[in-house]
């Protein structure tokens, strides 16, 4: 799967994690050089903290477009050091 933005693939593995329809992609998958952290948070009920990244590739930016549970619950424990993305982001083979 890929993440690509702006025509530009941001993350590509071969094996993301895919919990509620959302892909996550493990870190070392994932281009951080388009990423910058955002205080933005938000709380998911059995995840837990979710961060976000605001996206940048050239001119076009996407803020909060990429999140990551820093510290998941138990039960999201699968998805530490991954990265889902949305907001003008195609997720595609």
């Amino acid at each position: 799967m890929k993440a690509i933005f702006n025509n530009i693939v941001i993350a590509q593995s071969e094996h993301p994690v895919v919990i509620e329809g959302n892909y996550y992609f493990p870190l070392e998958s994932v281009n951080s050089d388009y990423l910058s952290e955002t205080s933005h948070r938000s709380t998911c009920p059995w995840k837990g903290e979710a961060s976000y990244y605001t996206i940048k590739v050239n001119d076009e930016v996407s803020e909060n477009a990429a999140w990551f549970y820093k510290n998941p619950k138990d039960a999201a424990k699968e998805i530490k050091n991954h990265v889902a993305f949305w907001k003008n982001v195609s997720v595609k083979e």
